[in-house]
């Protein structure tokens, strides 16, 4: 891609430094990465719409300093969606960017983003969030077979709960696993269905799983990761390039696919084939989301079997 205007979906993006390396061991540049988002744009926006964002950008690519970003900057034009949000506890709101179109991501690419990191909760109710989702990155050491028995069995223990788990690639050392909620529940709320659940599914395989954040005492464990259903917290975006060498790609994948992928097996040069030849898994999630009130309620079941002690 070269520099100058590219029209998308009725508004025109203006395309500047087009050959600057982004990717210096992938000869990725800016141009390939604004590409790249533009085609993988019908597939992306359907998860990022209505969700406040957190930029990561870099400017000068890989080798040069990146940062992330949560107020939308003022020269950003009219037509890119800013949702206040307020601070909490220090006063005043961040105006968060919301990409609903097309124009939106490829605009954001030429403004150096690489990664997109979404809210679990839409614009419209930022309390309640309509994911739960659990961060499955093994320590060095430890191999990425651990992180797929631990997806595996995150899915299951979901599944009991009556919810619909979807997986995919982190484009970084593992998977990400969740699960789409009917927005009821508060964000603590979700945050302790989240914990509860790791908990149990570590003690159902507690010689390779744990819910222990002290890297001292996981023994070489492999961590349930529930932070990221904290409020303001946030999940890499499907199909977002992320800050690595060889720009890999966080893709999503279907659970028979998990026995053969790797964190990084796609990357801009391979996902819009991949797109080509399959549907984006991920397509329709939120038609999958369930009630938190069931998911909880046998969820404490579920627990109190374990613990021996009636419900």
């Amino acid at each position: 891609m070269r520099d100058g205007p590219l029209e998308v979906d009725g508004r025109t993006v203006e395309v500047s430094s087009s050959a600057k390396v982004f990717f210096p061991d992938a000869g990725v540049t800016k141009g390939d990465l604004v590409a790249y988002y533009r085609d993988v744009a019908g597939a992306m926006v359907p998860h990022l719409e209505d969700r406040p964002l957190n930029l990561q950008r870099f400017p000068d690519g890989l080798a040069g300093h990146g940062f992330f970003q949560q107020d939308a900057s003022d020269h950003f034009p009219a037509w890119v969606r800013r949702v206040p949000v307020a601070r909490r506890g220090r006063g005043g709101t961040v105006d968060h960017v919301v990409c609903d179109d097309a124009a939106t991501l490829v605009y954001l690419a030429n403004q150096a983003t690489l990664t997109f990191h979404a809210w679990t909760a839409r614009a419209g109710d930022l309390h309640r969030p309509d994911l739960v989702v659990f961060d499955l990155d093994p320590d060095p050491g430890q191999g990425v077979e651990v992180a797929r028995a631990a997806a595996r069995a995150v899915r299951a223990a979901a599944e009991e709960l009556g919810l619909v788990p979807f997986v995919q690639t982190s484009g970084s050392k593992g998977f990400h696993v969740l699960a789409p909620l009917a927005p009821s529940a508060d964000v603590e709320a979700v945050k302790g269905l989240a914990q509860d659940l790791a908990a149990l599914v570590a003690a159902r395989d507690p010689e390779r799983l744990t819910v222990e954040w002290r890297k001292a005492k996981r023994a070489g464990r492999l961590l349930l990761d529930t932070n990221r259903n904290g409020y303001a917290q946030t999940v890499v975006a499907p199909y977002s390039v992320r800050a690595r060498p060889g720009a890999p790609v966080a893709t999503p994948i279907d659970w028979r696919e998990l026995g053969r992928a790797e964190p990084r097996s796609w990357t801009v040069a391979n996902v819009r084939r991949r797109l080509a030849r399959k549907p984006d898994p991920w397509a329709g999630l939120p038609d999958h989301g369930r009630p938190f009130a069931a998911a909880r309620e046998r969820l404490d079941e579920l627990l109190a079997r374990a613990s021996g002690t009636r419900p």
